[in-house]
């Protein structure tokens, strides 16, 4: 194998297939990326069993060919290299030379052959098509929610739902879930769960990825979904298992509506929640009563108080609330007003778009002693 590239051309690629590079492994091909040249094109492609990704890139290759390289040692190489141009060679004595201008590099290979089958074989007539930055944003407003222990099976994931006028996103981790939603037209419903964790990888690649096409297209199988846009090909695993009945968690009426102004609520309690106590479920405090928030919290150095004014309607209420779930909920919203629907100190919040239903948020609070 012997080909020429373009050293920024092989920084982006490798910016990208090494999300899916594994760090945690005792096999060394998955701390590795595979490099096949041919036809004029450099394929790089990594996988950690659970997601794999190929990047394609031009180059100017004069022996086609395939070999391993390790990922961390390759990409700090070619980072530093002194020219534009990077000519790598492998040859049969499993040394792969890597040369710019008068720099000069030797590392070991390994066979490609003991590299994971990526199966490409997908079914090219049923797809999804989707606008890449709407994709990106969904998963920003939902993963969050997600539980991060793996011993809880398919509440790892986010769950998502096609119908043939809509796309949603919905997270849930036991004490908080994100429900997000977009208009879309698709020729049949789907559903399926992907790990958030390899959904937060794909967010990352699609802003990695700069190109005139915004457009992205999903193949679905029982057991794999996979992505393809510009010259990236991201191939997952999804999850098995029934997902929570989460339409039945949403409370059906609320006695209490708050409406305010989303920024100034984050704000007052970003600055309560210096004071709170980690033990004690980073808990603050919220009074609601007449057209006013009080929001306080307390610990051994002191505490504060934050009025904030709203407008409601219904009965007073004393509620407390994990700060870092209402802050991540807060940071996941872009607009300007939002709505808050209560019923009382022990029972789920909702968090709605004042106008709109682009999104709900559910949060349980903390029970006040």
């Amino acid at each position: 194998m012997k080909f020429i590239c373009q050293q920024q051309n092989l920084i982006k690629a490798l910016n990208i297939v090494s999300k899916a590079v594994s760090v945690r492994t005792t096999i060394p091909v998955l701390k590795g990326i595979m490099l096949k040249a041919e036809d004029g094109k450099l394929t790089m492609s990594a996988s950690d069993l659970d997601l794999s990704i190929q990047d394609t890139v031009e180059a100017e290759v004069s022996e086609s060919g395939s070999v391993i390289v390790m990922a961390r040692l390759f990409s700090d190489i070619i980072r530093k290299l002194p020219g534009e141009e990077v000519q790598v060679e492998f040859s049969d004595e499993n040394s792969v030379m890597i040369r710019s201008m008068n720099s000069e590099f030797k590392i070991i290979g390994m066979p490609a052959d003991e590299f994971p089958v990526i199966n490409n074989q997908t079914d090219e007539s049923e797809f999804i098509e989707f606008d890449k930055s709407t994709f990106r944003e969904m998963i920003d407003k939902t993963s969050f929610a997600a539980s991060i222990d793996e011993a809880r099976g398919v509440i790892t994931g986010v769950l998502l739902e096609l119908s043939q006028e809509e796309i949603q996103m919905v997270a849930i981790d036991g004490f908080r879930m994100a429900i997000n939603r977009r208009t879309m037209y698709n020729e049949k419903p789907y559903r399926f769960i992907i790990p958030a964790r390899i959904l937060n990888e794909l967010s990352k690649i699609i802003a990695d990825t700069e190109s005139d096409n915004d457009k992205a297209r999903l193949y679905l199988n029982e057991k794999k979904a996979v992505f393809r846009f510009d010259d990236v090909q991201a191939e997952l695993k999804l999850l098995e298992g029934n997902f929570i009945a989460y339409k039945d968690i949403l409370p059906k009426t609320s006695r209490i509506t708050v409406i305010c102004d989303r920024a100034l609520l984050m704000e007052s309690i970003e600055r309560a929640s210096l004071l709170t106590k980690t033990g004690k479920n980073n808990l603050i405090k919220m009074n609601i009563m007449q057209n006013v928030i009080e929001i306080t919290s307390d610990s051994d150095e002191g505490n504060v108080k934050e009025d904030l004014v709203v407008d409601k309607s219904g009965d007073d209420l004393v509620i407390g609330f994990n700060a870092h779930y209402i802050l991540d909920v807060l940071k996941a919203i872009d607009d300007e007003k939002i709505k808050i629907l209560l019923n009382s100190g022990i029972n789920p919040c909702l968090i709605e778009p004042a106008e709109g239903d682009d999104y709900q948020y559910l949060v349980l609070p903390v029970r006040i002693s």
